[in-house]
């Protein structure tokens, strides 16, 4: 895929009132169509979810923002 279209998922808020993230990420991953993709805000690098969504033939890129958050683009060819 050249260039999917990505729509922003921020966890802070939920993670600042201790919700689990997960099954709404989850949600979100499972809804993606041919072309879209998924970029999770998160106040920590989520390793764990980039392990997982990889192993499902996800692709990642990660970067590192100036307000500190991590910001991972996922989506598969």
């Amino acid at each position: 895929m050249s260039n999917p279209t990505f729509r922003t998922f921020d966890v802070r808020p939920h993670l600042a009132r201790g919700e689990e993230p997960f099954p709404l990420i989850r949600a979100r991953v499972d809804a993606l169509a041919s072309g879209q993709g998924v970029t999770i805000l998160a106040p920590f690098m989520p390793a764990p979810l980039i392990e997982l969504l990889r192993s499902e033939g996800f692709h990642s890129t990660l970067e590192r923002r100036h307000d500190g958050a991590w910001a991972v683009n996922f989506w598969r060819d």
